[in-house]
Parts: C-alpha cells; sequence; structure tokens
C-alpha cells in the first residue's frame, strides 16, 4: 500500500513514519512517497528516515519527489501536511495582525483567515489533482485550518478527504486519565469545529464520568485545562473546551501576552527550523538525534504565551508526545482493514449539527470502517456554543468564497465578521497588510 505525505519535508513527517515502523499487519504501508517544493526540506527529513528505519527490515520504502503528479499516482492513501508561505508566513501573518491589536495565531483569528486564503487555492488544486490522478484514494487533511482546508478538498473529493486534529484526542486523554479511567475505553462527546470543540461528556461503561470531574476543584485543578481556563468558568460551561478557545474566552489577555513576548509563536519555530534543517542535512551529524532535540523543545514551548497568561505553569510530561500520527495510522487502518473504530475526525455535518447545512465540515465522533468516518448522533449545542460555530462558519465560507473568486471585498467582509475582529476599518487594514507581504495572495483584487 503506498502513502504519499504532501509537505513531506515538513518536521513532524517522522512522527507519521515512526508510527508505520510499529504496523506489521498485512495491508499496511509498504511504501512512503515524500512531496515537497524544497529538496533541502526533502533530504533533510529522508535522513531522518533512514535512521528511524535502522534495523527495522520490513521498513516501508521512502522516496523523495518535487513532483507533485508523480506523487500522486498510484497513491491508496494521500496526507496532506502543507505549509504554503512556509514558517515565515506564519511569522508574517502573527506580526500583521498584533500591529492591529488583533490575535495572529495560525488557525484563530486574523491569522487564520490570511492562511486559510493563501492556503485554500493550493489546496483545492491538490484535490482536483487526486480526483483525477489517484481517484481511489484517500485524502486525510492536517494541512491548517484543517477544518477549513478540509471543507474546501471536499467539494471535490467529497468524503473522500477527512480532516484529522490531535487536540481533541489530547484533551480526551487528559481527562480520562484524571478521573482514572482507560482512554481507549472512554467515549469522549466532543462536538464543535477544528479547533473550536467541547467535551461535554466521558462515557465509561456508559455511564458519564465528567460531572465527577466538574465538581472536584482539585480535579479540574490537576489538568491544562482546568489551569488554563479556571475551574470556575469550567463549571460555569458545564463543559471542558479545547484548549484553543483561550483564544476567545481571554482573548484580550491572549493578544497582549503575545505582544510582550520577544518573539511570536511562528517567529520561534522559523528560527528553530531552519537550524535543524541545516544541522539535518549535515552528513556528520545525526539527523534524527537533531530531530529529537528540536522536537522537545518544540512541544514543551507549546502555547506558551496562553499558559503564562493564565499562570498555568508548564506542560505535563505526558502532553509532550503528540499524537496526529497515531489518528492518522488508526484512521488508515480502518478504512484499509475494515477495522472499525471510532475517532474524532473533520468530516461533511450531514444531520449531525442541526444548525450548520449537511456540507460544512464539523469535528465530531465518527465510526470509520472501509467505507470511511461516518459522523455519529450528537445532541444540540447549547446557545453559547452554537453562536460561535455558527459565527466562525460563516466566517470560514466567506474565506471560501473570497478564495474561489478572488474577491477582496469578500476576503475584507471575512476578517471583519470574524468574533476577534472588533472594526471593519481593522479589517480592511489587515487585507492590505496581509496583500503586502504574502505573494500568494495577489490573486485578491
Amino acid at each position: 500500500m503506498k502513502l504519499t505525505i504532501l509537505g513531506g519535508g515538513g518536521f513532524r513527517v517522522p512522527l507519521v513514519y515512526g508510527a508505520l515502523l510499529t504496523d506489521h499487519a498485512e495491508g499496511r504501508v509498504t511504501e512512503v512517497t515524500l512531496h515537497d517544493l524544497d529538496d533541502r526540506r526533502l533530504h533533510a527529513v529522508t535522513r531522518v528516515l533512514a535512521e528511524q528505519a535502522a534495523g527495522v527490515p520490513d521498513a516501508p520504502r521512502v522516496s523523495a519527489t518535487t513532483d507533485l503528479d508523480d506523487a500522486l499516482r498510484g497513491a491508496d492513501f494521500v496526507f496532506s501536511a502543507i505549509r504554503v508561505g512556509g514558517l515565515a508566513g506564519r511569522a508574517d501573518d502573527e506580526r500583521v495582525a498584533l500591529a492591529e491589536g488583533v490575535l495572529g495565531q495560525e488557525t484563530v483569528g486574523a491569522g487564520g483567515i490570511a492562511y486559510g486564503l493563501r492556503t485554500v487555492p493550493v489546496a483545492v488544486d491538490i484535490a482536483r489533482r487526486v480526483a483525477r490522478l489517484a481517484p481511489d484514494a484517500w485524502v486525510i487533511n492536517f494541512t491548517n485550518p484543517a477544518g477549513l482546508v478540509t471543507e474546501a478538498m471536499s467539494r471535490h473529493l467529497g468524503d473522500r478527504v477527512i480532516g484529522i486534529c490531535d487536540s481533541p484526542v489530547a484533551l480526551g486523554r487528559r481527562i480520562a486519565r484524571i478521573l482514572g479511567a482507560d482512554p481507549g475505553e472512554a467515549f469522549i462527546d466532543y462536538v464543535g469545529l477544528n479547533h473550536l470543540g467541547w467535551v461535554r461528556g466521558l462515557r465509561v461503561g456508559g455511564r458519564d464520568q465528567l460531572p465527577r470531574l466538574l465538581a472536584d476543584p482539585e480535579l479540574l485543578g490537576s489538568f491544562e485545562e482546568g489551569r488554563l481556563f479556571g475551574a470556575d468558568w469550567l463549571r460555569s460551561l458545564g463543559a471542558v473546551p479545547n484548549e484553543y478557545l483561550h483564544y476567545y474566552y481571554f482573548n484580550r489577555e491572549t493578544v497582549l501576552a503575545y505582544q510582550e513576548a520577544e518573539r511570536t509563536r511562528g517567529a520561534f519555530l522559523r528560527d528553530q527550523q531552519a537550524r535543524f534543517y541545516a544541522e539535518a542535512g549535515d552528513p556528520g551529524t545525526s539527523a534524527l538525534l537533531a530531530w529529537d532535540r528540536t522536537r522537545a523543545e518544540r512541544e514543551a514551548t507549546y502555547m506558551a504565551e496562553n499558559r503564562e497568561s493564565a499562570g498555568a505553569g508548564e506542560r505535563e510530561a505526558d502532553d509532550l508526545s503528540g499524537g496526529y500520527e497515531k489518528v492518522a495510522l488508526a484512521l488508515m487502518r480502518a478504512v484499509a482493514r475494515d477495522e472499525r473504530t471510532t475517532l474524532i475526525l473533520n468530516v461533511r455535518n450531514r444531520s449531525t449539527l442541526s444548525a450548520l447545512d449537511a456540507d460544512a465540515v464539523v469535528e465530531v465522533p465518527c465510526l470509520v470502517d472501509a467505507n470511511g468516518a461516518h459522523p455519529l448522533a450528537a445532541a444540540p449545542l447549547p446557545g453559547h456554543a452554537t453562536g460561535l460555530v455558527c459565527s466562525v462558519k460563516a466566517v470560514e465560507r466567506e474565506v471560501l468564497a473570497a478564495a474561489e473568486s478572488g474577491s477582496r471585498s469578500l476576503a475584507v467582509k471575512a476578517f471583519a465578521l470574524h468574533p476577534l475582529v472588533d472594526s471593519v476599518t481593522v479589517a480592511r487594514r489587515l487585507v492590505e497588510g496581509y496583500t503586502a507581504v504574502h505573494p500568494g495572495l495577489s490573486y485578491l483584487t
């Protein structure tokens, strides 16, 4: 079975390959093709993968190419993890937004809109090529903003594109661990959009254990989201939000923390990964050791500004291991081998959330089998959550319309309608600022 990884020179590709090395069952991935536009990045990551595979006799074969069509031909699965504009683009997204006093995070607020506007046209081109060159392939999308990009691709691939994110899985794992439950045996009642969802229940043996957590201040203060949001706010919500909702619920504090930081997250990763690729490309060094060191630092500093503004302290050791590669592997196994499982995924809504139309991509628990991912029925969200979900989905639709039409006015509308952008005037300045620094937005007229 062939897996093609788009963005194959990306830093987290070794996580995926490492997960593949643990799979020895029949029907496993035997061939991995890395595609990237940057030869240097491909070379560095290929070196990491070669070291990972050392001593593993049945390790999947690895090839690398800069030709997208060649990479797609014959693929059974396509893993899309591209970053249009690179980390320099992410740093610019943050800088332009913060100069206007609004959030520039890569998936939330102004930064997420800018990233989406330059990513959607590329993702749509990929979807069209997959439909032409590998019509039987399943596309697993991790490209951010994951829900928005998955919805754009679904207009050309239907249900054969599925978005993944490790945030809900990690959140459910933390809650289960705090409650003394086996995460593998727990059902996580999680509903929302990508990076905009809530855990409303955690059922073990048919019994919801979340009320026990919400009633215990000591338990609430013992895990990351409890410290990040505060026990009183979680009890008020009656749910545990995805960590990215900290940008909404504590927006002023977060923006201030980002403005006062020595470097934005994007600038930090840009500089850090520049060092990694230089080191990993040196034949006299161990690329795998360089990658391990860099990853440990990357994970430990994740959302550091949010934790600092909330006084949440350092990340727990158990939260430093990532997880999206495990979701991707479980998804591929379920589809390729009909190994039925339940995963939280980004899929078309159908009738899951009554407030949204059938084609809106939502992030919900799904039953996965050989026919793909099927969203499970979910109780309606409370009013406050429904309002936020509908508002952000409306913004996503404006981004898709602007990307399709090239309309600058629709791009302004997308920024202006976002809950974290408080002025049409600011929205106009954001579009001016982003089009000035991103060649990939030159299509907006």
